[in-house]
């Protein structure tokens, strides 16, 4: 028949003798394998078989979305962040002391290894609820070690009272998670100010998984917007903000960090240092971000789109925001998410060389201070967690920007 149409496939609807088009790359054969046919008729049998779902419309997003669940270390990576910036967001609440506590639960104890959680005692009697045994510091060889002692058992209790603090900075409370009473409970041990190494930790990742977002936050702002106006406009605009941005990026980025971090004053309030380091880390990272972007601009403004938006009387602005920089989105994502381990090992890298993050507040670079000791590194090797947790972070974004290239990318879409 060379009158055929094909008709649209209606979702729920019955598709008994309905015309569709065969799937692509996918022919039936005719008059013995001699013509191949590209419409097929949908009768009986076959039409009460199609799935009605699989012509439903997908967002792109929908589409980004699944394809991203095809990607397992993708999904490792995303599941990993998640895990690591809930314990972040409420690790006021998980730990057992403050941060900066010496000696906690009474007990003087300097470089004291990890406590044992512990479901049966010595005679072997198992016990429903974990409990730790408190320690006795022993000298041996010339050096002291910490023993457990066996008739000092604490068993772990939940949701204890402690130490006040302010949950997200406004909400007085002294709630934690766990604790022990009459004694210390250490699960990773202390550093060398008889403070809990795991609540130090969990300290530490608030500052330093935060301080990524927010830099992000800032550089990839100011290079939407400056790469936006520069690529927007060309001219004498474009030629002035790419020069700024090319003397930028011929600042060696880490010595630039060491100089601004040095001129920080040493009795600078944390929170404001904090801020500071945050800025500084977002200034030498929006230059390179912007060129690209500047780029990307110029191949979308004469398009049909921006030629609409200047008929209807938008402002250069409006058509900006609304329509050009939304179509760079898709590399800004992937990008910003490559881009957040670099901003957690910088600020690492300044706090373990002492211009970042500053004693007694905690942070992943400025906890591996103790590290530096050759007899500590080797003696004392859960000094050494922070930067597992560094590592593991910064694994987890790789995995995930990886899949977020993939599943952004059309081109790299597979069908089905």
């Amino acid at each position: 028949m060379n009158d055929t149409h094909s008709e649209e496939i209606i979702p729920g609807a019955s598709h008994e003798g309905q015309l569709i088009a065969s799937p692509h790359g996918v022919s039936t054969v005719e008059d013995s394998g001699r013509r191949k046919a590209s419409r097929q008729w949908l009768t009986g049998r076959a039409s009460r078989g199609l799935d009605p779902k699989k012509f439903d419309s997908v967002s792109p997003a929908g589409l980004a979305w699944r394809e991203l669940k095809k990607n397992r270390l993708a999904m490792i990576g995303l599941w990993t962040l998640v895990v690591l910036y809930t314990i972040a967001i409420f690790g006021q609440f998980i730990a057992p002391y403050d941060s900066t506590s010496q000696n906690p639960g009474g007990v003087q104890t300097a470089f004291q290894p990890p406590m044992k959680l512990r479901w049966s005692d010595q005679g072997g009697v198992f016990h429903w609820r974990p409990f730790v045994y408190q320690t006795q510091q022993t000298l041996q060889g010339g050096a002291f070690s910490y023993l457990p002692d066996a008739t000092q058992p604490r068993t772990l209790q939940f949701f204890v009272h402690g130490s006040p603090y302010k949950f997200w900075g406004f909400i007085p409370t002294d709630l934690h998670l766990f604790g022990v009473e009459n004694g210390a409970v250490f699960l990773l041990g202390t550093d060398g100010e008889s403070r809990d190494y795991f609540s130090r930790l969990l300290f530490g990742s608030m500052i330093s998984l935060s301080v990524g977002f927010i830099a992000i936050g800032i550089s990839f702002t100011l290079g939407l917007l400056v790469g936006g106006i520069s690529g927007f406009y060309g001219g004498r605009t474009d030629d002035i903000i790419m020069r700024v941005c090319e003397i930028i990026m011929s600042v060696p980025d880490f010595y630039l960090l060491l100089a601004l971090a040095a001129a920080l004053p040493a009795d600078l309030n944390p929170i404001v240092s904090y801020l500071l380091i945050t800025s500084i880390l977002s200034f030498i990272g929006w230059a390179g971000m912007a060129r690209i972007i500047r780029g990307m601009v110029l191949s979308v403004r004469e398009r049909e789109y921006v030629e609409a938006g200047r008929a209807l009387g938008l402002s250069d602005l409006q058509i900006i925001v609304r329509h050009i920089l939304p179509s760079t989105f898709t590399y800004a994502i992937v990008a910003a998410t490559m881009s957040v381990p670099g901003y957690i090992l910088a600020e690492a890298g300044l706090s373990f060389l002492g211009l970042g993050i500053r004693d007694p507040v905690a942070s992943w670079g400025n906890m591996l201070t103790q590290a530096q000791n050759q007899t500590t590194l080797f003696n004392q090797r859960w000094i050494l967690t922070p930067g597992l947790a560094i590592f593991i972070t910064t694994l987890a974004f790789n995995f995930l920007g990886d899949g977020l290239r993939d599943a952004l990318d059309p081109r790299s879409r597979r069908l089905g």
